[in-house]
């Protein structure tokens, strides 16, 4: 599986899991009448939201990003691509974490309502790393792709060969000789 396209595939999986932490929180507030937790689920998902699109504005790799496009081992074979297993082994916590908030929910909201403003945070930091990934792979002529790794141990990449992405020279614009 293609390193941008895991990128990509995180963001959505982690609005779905804080979409469905904050239906369940919600729902167990409003189960409970206890306006004081909505209140407060809402200011904290607002001020998640603003840190989320504060700390993901920026149009370049995160540095644990850039250290592991920077550690991917070259080779000229393309990988096998086995995407579901790379998610699953790659975001096995993600699904824990949504089900161990959500189990509890009934009987206190609050931690649904926590973990829901959680990843609404990471899916907006990480929403742009795909297209800064997209750039270096264009820029370079390069393509990261994931490596066999444990899922408990950090993630390995692969650099394979790839096109370069060449700019038209717009008209009127002199290039040297």
């Amino acid at each position: 599986m293609r390193f941008a396209d895991f990128l990509r595939t995180a963001v959505l999986l982690f609005g779905a899991a804080s979409t469905a932490l904050a239906a369940v929180a919600l729902a167990g507030a409003t189960g409970d009448d206890d306006t004081v937790a909505l209140i407060v689920a809402v200011s904290w998902w607002a001020l998640a939201v603003a840190a989320g699109l504060w700390l993901g504005r920026r149009l370049a790799p995160t540095s644990g990003i850039g250290r592991l496009l920077a550690g991917a081992r070259a080779t000229n074979q393309l990988p096998d691509i086995e995407p579901g297993a790379i998610i699953f082994n790659r975001l096995w916590p993600l699904g824990v974490f949504t089900l161990a908030s959500g189990a509890v929910a009934f009987l206190i909201p609050q931690v649904p309502a926590i973990a829901a403003g959680y990843a609404i945070a990471v899916a907006l930091t990480w929403r742009r790393q795909s297209a800064a990934v997209q750039a270096i792979e264009d820029r370079d002529g390069v393509r990261f792709y994931f490596d066999k790794s444990s899922p408990f141990g950090a993630p390995k990449l692969l650099r394979t060969p790839g096109m370069r992405k060449v700019e038209p020279v717009p008209v009127g614009v002199e290039t040297a000789p």
